[in-house]
């Protein structure tokens, strides 16, 4: 294709698919814009009518590209894929020269993508530590070895230079298994798990048809990964006679990273997280059996109940043993304190 882009007016580009044109619209739109637009915006843009052809809006994304094929597509202005600080609040745990480590709020975003390009813990750590991220881990996360989904709270280290990043990214890469690095994480599931402890070992991979979400792969799936949770139950709350429950804490191990795979796994053994709306939609009907005071509580818990309470790893530089934790957040401690009340 000869330039490909015809402006059309300010913001509108007309496309001509060539002989090479194959696949689905929203990739191959996708591939003639370059990295200015994520392939997720350019099918939001499709489904809101701004691709049309022959003055007639073509809003189905997997719609096949033939050759010939010319589209007319209404842009915003590129969204800055370069991250800026900004002056957002950080509860410190530790910093010194190598790693900084961080108690993540509920609500705040790892780093920048698709809808979320400001307002992350990336802006916050570039704003706080200047220019000394600058190209370390990436433009987009730089500094960071590992993150906490965006309504996940807890603990995380973040790398201050190339040598804390490599030594870092390796005992996350290993999980644990010959080097100190440690995981652990509370959270309030539905009901009861009939073993108190035990381990789940199911391997993950996308769920089919959305790419944000993960699920239960069979062992020989092309796109499975391995991932494996340990958990024990510490409480139980509105128990029965016949040992079921409403609800329980438990505390989850690691022994891989996976996308998700807590909140997975507990869903896969029937437990989800109070409050996943992604893996436990189905079991948000069980608030009703609550008395009125306890429902309330329940129903108005805003996001999947999991924290990362306990980290522990080697420091990058001195070999030191770093272990921390914190407390439940408040809007936890308030969700257990109801689910204890008969």
């Amino acid at each position: 294709m000869s330039d490909p882009f015809k402006q059309a007016a300010a913001i509108r580009k007309v496309l001509t698919a060539d002989e090479t044109a194959e696949g689905r619209l929203d990739a191959w739109l996708t591939a003639q814009l370059g990295e200015a637009f994520s392939r997720s915006r350019i099918k939001a843009l499709i489904k809101d009518g701004q691709v049309s052809m022959r003055g007639e809006a073509v809003t189905d994304p997997q719609r096949k590209v033939r050759v010939g094929d010319s589209f007319e597509i209404t842009l915003p202005e590129p969204e800055d894929p370069t991250p800026k600080g900004e002056d957002i609040p950080l509860d410190i745990l530790h910093e010194d020269n190598d790693v900084i480590v961080i108690s993540k709020p509920a609500g705040l975003v790892v780093h920048p993508g698709p809808g979320n390009w400001t307002g992350t813990l990336v802006n916050a750590l570039i704003h706080h530590c200047a220019d000394t991220l600058s190209g370390i881990g990436g433009v987009r996360r730089p500094g960071i070895v590992h993150r906490l989904d965006k309504d996940t709270t807890g603990v995380m280290v973040v790398a201050k230079n190339d040598i804390a990043h490599r030594h870092l990214s390796l005992q996350f890469a290993d999980h644990g298994r010959t080097m100190p690095l440690e995981r652990a994480y509370q959270a309030v599931v539905w009901g009861r798990p009939r073993s108190l402890s035990g381990m789940v070992d199911a391997p993950l991979g996308r769920a089919t048809g959305d790419r944000t979400r993960r699920a239960v792969k069979h062992p020989d799936s092309q796109d499975a990964d391995e991932a494996i949770t340990h958990y024990q139950v510490i409480e139980r709350f509105q128990e029965n006679p016949d040992a079921t429950a409403l609800a329980s804490l438990v505390e989850c191990h690691l022994e891989t990273g996976r996308t998700h795979q807590i909140r997975v796994h507990m869903a896969h053994i029937g437990h989800p997280l109070v409050g996943d709306t992604v893996y436990g939609a189905g079991f948000r009907t069980k608030a009703n059996l609550l008395p009125e005071e306890i429902r309330k509580v329940v129903n108005g818990f805003g996001r999947q109940a999991l924290h990362a309470f306990m980290l522990q790893f080697e420091h990058p530089r001195t070999g030191e043993l770093m272990h921390f934790e914190v407390p439940l957040p408040d809007d936890m401690i308030e969700l257990v304190e109801a689910l204890r009340r008969r």
